[in-house]
C-alpha cells in the first residue's frame, strides 16, 4: 500500500511548461499517487490544436473542463465540453482536442494509470529549444506507447479554424 503525504498545492504552484498552444502544470505525479494516476492542469491557448490525432496504448485520459469550450474528436465523433463537463478518452481510441474560441480554455487532465506525465516532461524539454522535429517527438511518444498521426494536422486545422504549435 502506498503511503502518500497529505499536501496542498496552491493556485499557481507546481512545475509548469509549454508545448506551443498547450500548457502543462504538474499537480500530482505518479510518484505522489503510488502510480494510480497523474493530475495535470492544461491551459489551451485561443485557436489552438493541442495535438495531432493520437492514441494511447497504456492509459485512459479524463479531461474535466474548467474554463472555455473544448472541442474533441473521439474516434469519428466530434464532441464539445464546457465548464463542469468531463471528456473521457479511453486507451486505444484515436482522439485529439482543441480550443476554437478567442479566449483561453483550461482543463484538468487525469491520466490513469500514471506514467504518461513523463512524456509531457520530456516534450517540454524538447520545446525549450524550439519546436521539435516530428521524428524526434515520435521517438519520445513511442517510449510512452503513444501513436501520433502527424498527417491529421492540416485537416484538423482547416476543419476547426485552429493552429498548431
Amino acid at each position: 500500500m502506498h503511503a502518500a503525504k497529505a499536501t496542498v498545492l496552491l493556485s499557481g504552484q507546481g512545475r509548469a511548461g509549454s508545448l506551443g498552444g498547450l500548457g502543462v502544470r504538474f499537480m500530482i505525479t505518479g510518484a505522489q499517487s503510488g502510480g494510480g494516476f497523474a493530475l495535470l492542469e492544461q491551459p489551451l491557448a485561443p485557436r489552438a490544436l493541442a495535438a495531432p490525432l493520437h492514441r494511447h496504448s497504456r492509459e485512459d485520459e479524463y479531461s474535466y473542463v474548467l474554463k472555455g469550450r473544448i472541442g474533441a474528436l473521439l474516434g469519428d465523433e466530434v464532441v464539445f465540453g464546457e465548464p463542469g463537463d468531463l471528456i473521457f478518452k479511453p486507451r486505444g481510441q484515436w482522439h485529439t482536442y482543441w480550443n476554437a474560441s478567442d479566449e483561453e480554455a483550461r482543463m484538468l487532465e487525469i491520466v490513469s494509470p500514471a506514467g504518461f506525465e513523463g512524456y509531457f516532461e520530456e516534450l517540454i524539454g524538447l520545446f525549450a529549444g524550439g519546436r521539435p522535429q516530428p521524428d524526434v517527438a515520435a521517438g519520445v511518444a513511442a517510449r510512452y506507447g503513444l501513436e501520433l498521426d502527424f498527417a491529421s494536422i492540416p485537416h484538423l486545422i482547416a476543419e476547426h479554424g485552429v493552429r498548431f504549435g
